[in-house]
């Protein structure tokens, strides 16, 4: 087997080079790798640790109630009120199949301010409610790895 260069019969090469095109995606895959973790949005808080966590896939139409160290409310990454979460949630989730909100509290944060969170999201009728925890180091739970 031999190669053909093109000079020795006098015609021009007529192969796709690909060498460059894959070069250029794999740089451009890299960039991605390391730029997609900065693109998540959220709310900065430290999660409580739990034993028993089971992992679930962040989606991107999740609906996320955050609450800071401060007490301070978040719907989605946008601050909003207490006295007006429930119709904030009404307004987002009025077209959703399944009305499931996620709760991701700090763990300084009173226990009463959470269930204030919890109560605005039962006045706006949903009923399903979940709580985002951290797994703790070396518990293997339900969703083991």
């Amino acid at each position: 087997m031999s190669m053909d260069v093109g000079g020795g019969k006098g015609g021009v090469k007529a192969d796709i080079n690909v060498t460059p095109l894959v070069d250029v995606m794999l740089v451009l895959l890299i960039i991605m790798m390391l730029v997609a973790p900065m693109l998540q949005q959220g709310v900065s808080v430290k999660l409580p640790t739990a034993s028993n966590t089971v992992d679930k896939p962040e989606v991107q139409g999740q609906t996320v109630v955050a609450i800071g160290r401060d007490k301070s409310m978040y719907l989605n990454a946008k601050p909003v009120q207490e006295a007006e979460m429930a119709s904030k949630v009404n307004e987002l989730l009025e077209n959703a199949k399944e009305k499931i909100v996620l709760i991701k509290a700090d763990e300084e944060v009173e226990y009463g301010a959470v269930m204030a969170a919890m109560d605005q999201l039962r006045q706006a009728g949903i009923e399903d409610i979940g709580l985002i925890t951290e797994r703790k180091k070396g518990a293997e739970g339900a969703g083991g790895k």
